[in-house]
């Protein structure tokens, strides 16, 4: 938010030092002998908006379009595999072991294998949910990060599917959009949250499920609205299946309280890249 308040020469953008200590929590600290800034807390952030209300202009989509209902659900549910235990155990017992030498991207290379096992495991509950939905004849946008489980999912429905990611052309996503809007027999939209979550209309549907999570709040904010946007005269439903007792739980709690501080100051946006530091942080 600094950046952009300093785009537009706001005043409270004169003295850094003196922003991130009231704003971002911020502090120094010493790694071998050099100084260190964590800017990545939040503090006094009704001030901050009253501050900056002036020079930020924001629409909700709500306030200018005649749209339904969204209703947003988080389903909890139990995880039980002895993979994911033997990940999370070796992952634990590694990153204590080498804490200090362990760089940021072998953390995140080991939490991505931790997630795409979740989002694995989670592709049975999932097509729970798109039952509920093909029962009563409405159409179901699903998304995930990875690849796996977006053809897990589209293997048990591949008649009355589309997928969209990152290996197709813009034609053949194009293709998988009309189908999906234009065709009764197709059902379910099948998309990578980064590839198929901005830019789309895909009001035919009523329903969104989220197989597994993003680290960037908005990502899900976008995936949402591909259903939810000018055209959609439905209320649409959006469900987030959780296991409760994996990490998935932690990222889930991580991401509301974000995405509660950006709402609290300006209503949208992405946060830097201490989000993995912090979940490791919840984790020990």
């Amino acid at each position: 938010y600094f950046n952009l308040l300093k785009i537009v020469n706001s005043p409270l953008t004169l003295n850094w030092k003196s922003y991130v200590y009231r704003y971002c929590k911020g502090y120094q600290f010493t790694v071998n002998g050099r100084k260190i800034w964590n800017t990545s807390g939040a503090s006094n952030l009704d001030e901050l908006r009253e501050s900056t209300k002036n020079i930020v202009l924001r629409r909700m989509k709500t306030d200018i379009l005649d749209l339904p209902e969204k209703i947003i659900t988080p389903v909890f549910l139990n995880l039980k595999s002895t993979l994911y235990d033997e990940e999370i155990e070796e992952i634990m017992r590694i990153s204590k072991e080498n804490k200090k030498e362990e760089s940021i991207s072998v953390t995140i290379n080991r939490l991505m294998s931790i997630r795409q096992i979740i989002a694995q495991e989670k592709v049975e509950y999932t097509c729970e949910l798109i039952d509920k939905f093909l029962d009563q004849d409405k159409k179901v946008i699903v998304f995930t990060n990875f690849t796996s489980s977006l053809d897990m999912i589209h293997e048990k429905y591949k008649k009355n599917s589309v997928v969209l990611d990152g290996r197709m052309s813009k034609t053949k996503k194009q293709e998988s959009v009309d189908r999906f809007q234009n065709d009764k027999k197709i059902k379910v939209f099948i998309a990578n949250i980064i590839a198929g979550g901005v830019g789309h209309n895909l009001t035919a549907a009523e329903g969104v499920i989220m197989n597994d999570l993003s680290f960037v709040p908005s990502h899900h904010g976008q995936a949402e609205d591909r259903a939810y946007r000018y055209g959609q005269k439905k209320g649409v439903l959006v469900y987030y299946p959780i296991f409760d007792n994996t990490i998935e739980r932690i990222v889930f709690n991580i991401l509301q309280k974000k995405k509660s501080v950006i709402d609290q100051v300006m209503g949208d946006g992405e946060y830097s890249e201490t989000f993995t530091k912090e979940l490791f942080k919840e984790i020990f």
